[in-house]
């Protein structure tokens, strides 16, 4: 066990430093920042303004606008949606890049197991994202901190966490993709492909209904992302994403398996 941890953490710390070297990463992140500075600059003022509408027309006769909590589940709901777009070309060089250098066939026969080196490498893109939606932070406790009501705490760490879990679950579905291909461009259509199609699956469920449409609905990200950052501490969202990142490492491990077979 020792042994696969520490060949868990030197794949882990190569993949990660290989983000941080990389010029296209840094521009990734660059873009990020600027977008997310934009959306949430947008949906702050759009909150504070509606409700200084609601107070005018209506005054004392309403509930209070809870502009704190409106804000952050606006800004995590469109960060998500974002995320779909950054998340494909994080993982489109995780083993396209290898397939390319001619480098895939000598990992693919190390005495690392396949399944150390998708785990290593799937933490590293991971923490990268995780790296540069830490800056993104920031706008939220700038602005939320001038709050009346402060937001509970539960709401921004559950929302944050599905957002870190969302990632994680396109990375590996990405990361699966990647191993197919000695094309970035391809994995990275693909991965956006897949991932818009699990985003969107429970619009389907619903024009099925029954069955058919519940199995959908459970399938979609959407809906156990929603559920995280609502506030709701919802274990089957965890399971599922949790689920979700198992299996994207485990058909990573079968793909170079049989990429391995084929070569022997």
């Amino acid at each position: 066990m020792r042994i696969i941890l520490a060949n868990i953490m030197a794949i882990y710390r190569k993949e990660l430093l290989s983000y941080f070297a990389s010029p296209l990463a840094y521009a990734i992140a660059a873009v990020f920042w600027f977008v997310a500075g934009c959306f949430f600059m947008t949906i702050l003022l759009g909150e504070i303004n509606q409700a200084a509408i609601v107070d005018q027309q209506y005054g004392a006769t309403v509930p209070p606008f809870d502009v704190p909590y409106r804000v952050l589940q606006g800004f995590l709901n469109v960060m998500g949606s974002f995320s779909l777009f950054i998340l494909p070309m994080l993982s489109m060089g995780l083993y396209a890049e290898e397939r390319k250098r001619g480098t895939l066939e000598l990992l693919a026969t190390s005495p690392i197991t396949n399944w150390a080196v998708a785990v290593g490498k799937l933490l590293g893109v991971v923490t990268f994202f995780t790296a540069i939606v830490i800056p993104v932070l920031g706008y939220e406790a700038i602005a939320l901190s001038a709050a009346d009501t402060p937001v509970p705490p539960a709401v921004p760490l559950l929302g944050h966490l599905g957002l870190i879990l969302l990632a994680a679950s396109a990375l590996s579905l990405g990361m699966f993709i990647s191993s197919l291909t000695d094309s970035t461009v391809v994995a990275a259509i693909f991965t956006f492909v897949a991932v818009l199609l699990l985003w969107t699956i429970d619009l389907f469920g619903q024009m099925f209904g029954g069955v058919v449409g519940a199995v959908f609905g459970y399938l979609s990200l959407l809906k156990h992302y929603s559920n995280l950052v609502q506030g709701v501490l919802d274990t089957s969202s965890l399971v599922f994403f949790a689920s979700f990142i198992v299996l994207g490492v485990f058909l990573t491990a079968q793909s170079i398996d049989a990429f391995r077979f084929q070569r022997s």
